[in-house]
């Protein structure tokens, strides 16, 4: 998906773009392309972003370390912030605590909004944090092993003899 430029989105229809896409995402290792609709529009002063996409990507249990298909499916929305001052790095921001006002996805006005980027960050989002095959998966089975007897090391023996002495 090619990059969208913000004030070209001005002169489309109804201010909106509408992507139709299947196809792989680079970075996110999938078995089938990522297929669904991005919808972006321009409201002014932000950006409304909405989308519904489709894959299957392959999960390593954390149980029981076997690989298993998993069907991710995301239907994200967000508004981005067009803000002049977005793409300019503050050093005194970066020495202080981060407030819940910064938490909020700007680009610059004349700026581009890259699809692509967008989708890779919804799926990843979506991927579960505890991977489990299934909710009854007993993990990795351990068979019990014999041990084998414990070898006396020789520089102990006259102990071991002292030792069943006192017991007798």
């Amino acid at each position: 998906m090619d990059p969208i430029h913000i004030p070209q989105l001005t002169k489309a229809p109804q201010q909106t773009e509408v992507i139709n896409f299947n196809e792989p995402i680079p970075g996110l290792e999938t078995l089938t392309p990522v297929q669904g609709q991005l919808k972006v529009t321009h409201r002014g002063s932000y950006l409304d972003v909405s989308a519904h996409a489709d894959t299957i990507v392959t999960l390593t249990c954390h149980r029981c370390l076997q690989q298993y298909n998993y069907r991710l499916s995301i239907a994200p929305s967000e508004l981005i912030w067009l803000d002049e001052t977005s793409d300019q790095v503050d050093l005194v921001l970066l020495d202080r605590d981060i407030s819940t006002e910064d938490l909020i996805e700007t680009l610059p006005p004349k700026g581009t909004f890259d699809p692509t980027t967008w989708i890779y960050e919804q799926l990843c989002l979506e991927l579960p944090q505890r991977q489990l095959c299934d909710q009854a998966c007993k993990g990795i089975e351990l068979t019990p092993v014999e041990s084998p007897s414990p070898a006396i090391d020789r520089r102990w023996a006259s102990l071991e003899t002292f030792k069943d002495q006192l017991r007798s």
